[in-house]
């Protein structure tokens, strides 16, 4: 397994991150547990997660289940680099009482101290803003975060589904108060949905964010989905995004013409997407959220698979991005 420091800090993270967003919901604990130890023997060091995992009733169950395989022992924690996420609403139902969501000083300080409760630790080496508050003051958030800092209860914060600007403001406001600031945005990204290549990862670069994308493989879409179609086992992973996609005949068309050129080559598109991703520009490495082990193994696959110049060039012609900002979109 390929490490590389995640940002511009010392942390050396491993190309493949293991998102833990199945563990609970889809994945029982004992094969969560399987698969966090798969992941470590395979070299993976990164461990993604966020407070409201779990969904609904269940707000905070991935979390637990990470702290529960931490309480194992065999070094677990101090083999992992460990991210989770703040923002979400976690009220079992209905709406938030005050402070109990988004971004403020209070909630910030209750929510980490409620993670590092449930994940059984007492710290978290990157704390990521799971999206933007626009009504809570950069100040107030760097305040807070600074204090955990102190604290030593986090070590990072890093951002997530964060535009172009906010990561530039969020820094620019960390940088007069003399703090970190942000050191990595998680966005989507993926072969067929290469927007944040116009501001997004330009701002990651310009500020030494590494870039952290979810959804590689466009919910399923780029893993082989028409063939699998076609030997009538279907893919319930598809969202209703990549649904969507697959009614349009062109965008139908650029799917069928990427799993030609796998086919082709003799490759499989779920490895070919996720090594694509790992020839960017910025790209520390995608998460990746295995319902099992076998999903895992081709994660795994895919770190050492090399993609030539020419099949580069033809993947871009298949899913062209928009092209740099601004000269792409110059009169």
């Amino acid at each position: 397994m390929d490490y590389v420091q995640l940002g511009r800090t010392g942390l050396n993270v491993s190309r493949v991150v293991l998102g833990t967003m199945n563990f609970g919901p889809q994945t029982d604990e004992a094969d969560s547990h399987a698969i966090m130890d798969q992941a470590l023997e395979a070299g993976i060091n990164f461990f993604d997660t966020a407070n409201v995992y779990g969904w609904g009733a269940n707000k905070g169950r991935t979390e637990e289940i990470i702290g529960s395989w931490f309480a194992q022992g065999g070094g677990r924690r101090d083999k992992t680099v460990l991210a989770t996420k703040v923002y979400g609403n976690m009220s079992a139902e209905g709406a938030p009482w005050p402070n109990e969501d988004k971004l403020s000083a209070l909630n910030i300080r209750r929510a980490a101290e409620a993670s590092l409760k449930r994940l059984g630790t007492d710290y978290i080496d990157l704390y990521q803003f799971h999206h933007i508050d626009r009504s809570t003051p950069w100040e107030e958030i760097w305040q807070a975060i600074d204090v955990l800092i102190q604290q030593g209860k986090i070590l990072y914060a890093g951002s997530s589904n964060f535009p172009g600007w906010a990561i530039a403001r969020a820094n620019e406001t960390a940088a007069r108060r003399g703090s970190v600031g942000l050191v990595s945005e998680q966005c989507l990204y993926n072969l067929a949905e290469r927007r944040a290549e116009m501001e997004v990862i330009p701002a990651a670069q310009a500020y030494g964010l590494g870039v952290v994308p979810w959804s590689p493989l466009q919910g399923g879409l780029l893993g082989g989905v028409l063939r699998k179609e076609r030997e009538g086992g279907g893919s319930r992973s598809l969202s209703g995004r990549s649904k969507d996609v697959l009614s349009d005949g062109a965008q139908r068309a650029q799917v069928q013409a990427y799993e030609d050129l796998c086919e082709k080559h003799g490759l499989e598109p779920g490895d070919v997407g996720l090594a694509w991703l790992l020839t960017r520009p910025g790209v520390t490495g995608p998460i990746v959220g295995p319902r099992t082990a076998e999903q895992l193994e081709s994660a795994v696959r895919a770190v050492d698979l090399d993609l030539s110049g020419e099949f580069l060039g033809t993947l871009d012609e298949i899913f062209p991005g928009p092209g740099p900002a601004p000269e792409a979109f110059a009169w």
